[in-house]
């Protein structure tokens, strides 16, 4: 194994499945990712013949002497891959020399179902910025005559009764409802740059939770589970009230018969890291959790809950959880959502407050 890198935290890092191989076409090493795909542990890999282990429908000692001999990388796409221990996947493999031995090659495997759901939702999220910039174009064209409607049908109101006074009623109603929701579509394109500074999250939740249980959710039933010594975070404490009530009410609007449970808990996992578009990282180890006993989230939506326009109700406007998103990734945050009939999870995940920034 001379001139190859020792596995070390990008081999343990990296996203796809990959091994290295030897000359005589053996497994060398096997990368975390690779031991959950084929459900084998790397202690059963290595050492062993690459088709003994694992079935992949191509010519593989063809290939990689073709990788070897030009020194050059092969990409080969649709190739079917399995193991005794998991059902055949098609998938992309990527084969490439690697280090100063000119016989070791590098492979990665890359699941077509991995792959493709990446692709819809670069495309669900190409689709939904386009549609959210013509929306906040044209909810700023609607507005002004929808405020003449509903106030020609306030005036025309004043000299009716009985069934026309209702269809006049109606209209305002109806307009007012179609300005709140232009509101809302104008709110998602224009929410301002935070002011982070140190917060307390339970007086914010606490904030949240006050506004909720005297509106939206009088009929629900909300437990406190509060970690007492979590540090400060980061953040701004009127966006994160505004993120914790929209979780709220999402929960309020999911309960079975329009009774339910929400339970809010606060926790410290130093684990979690996010890693930004720029390659840099940072610990957000504040959790809160937002946790209902509805019906869960439609499996047919789950993966694009956070976009525009996706909602899982039948008069949902599809814009209060992109906001939630929106807002948290502004204030350098982080949200996920794991759901089930009958327990819905959202996490919101923060930043601790730098120390200078705890006393202002």
């Amino acid at each position: 194994m001379s001139g190859l890198p020792a596995p070390g935290i990008i081999w343990a890092s990296l996203p796809s499945p990959a091994l290295l191989i030897d000359g005589a076409d053996r497994v060398l090493e096997v990368n975390p990712a690779a031991e959950l795909f084929l459900n084998i542990s790397a202690r059963a890999l290595k050492g062993s013949t690459l088709g003994d282990r694992i079935a992949i429908d191509a010519p593989l000692p063809e290939i990689l002497a073709r990788v070897r001999h030009g020194r050059a990388a092969l990409f080969i796409n649709d190739v079917v891959v399995g193991t005794g221990e998991r059902a055949a996947v098609l998938c992309n493999l990527q084969m490439a020399p690697l280090g100063e031995d000119p016989d070791t090659v590098l492979l990665l495997i890359n699941p077509r179902e991995l792959a493709d759901r990446l692709e819809r939702a670069a495309q669900v999220k190409s689709a939904a910025r386009s549609a959210v910039g013509m929306a906040e174009m044209l909810a700023h064209e609607i507005k002004n005559p929808l405020a003449g409607i509903s106030g020609a049908a306030q005036l025309l109101s004043m000299g009716l009764r009985g069934e026309d006074l209702e269809l006049t009623n109606l209209i305002v109603a109806e307009t007012r409802r179609v300005v709140k929701l232009l509101e809302q579509v104008e709110q998602f394109g224009d929410v301002r740059p935070p002011e982070l500074k140190a917060v307390n999250i339970h007086d914010v939740l606490d904030r949240a939770r006050r506004s909720a249980v005297v509106g939206f959710a009088a009929h629900m039933t909300v437990i406190e589970d509060y970690d007492p010594s979590l540090p400060l975070a980061l953040g701004d404490a009127d966006q994160l009230t505004q993120v914790f009530l929209n979780l709220l009410k999402n929960a309020a609007e999911a309960a079975k018969g329009g009774r339910g449970t929400i339970r809010l808990r606060s926790f410290y996992d130093r684990s979690l890291r996010l890693r930004r578009a720029d390659g840099s990282g940072s610990a957000l180890p504040l959790q809160v959790e937002v946790i209902d006993d509805g019906p869960g989230i439609p499996p047919a939506i789950a993966a694009e809950i956070f976009e525009p326009f996706v909602s899982g109700r039948e008069n949902g406007t599809g814009l209060g959880l992109a906001l939630v998103s929106k807002t948290l990734s502004q204030n350098g945050g982080w949200i996920g959502v794991e759901s089930q009939p009958g327990r819905t999870v959202f996490r919101v995940s923060l930043a601790v407050a730098p120390k200078h920034l705890e006393n202002t």
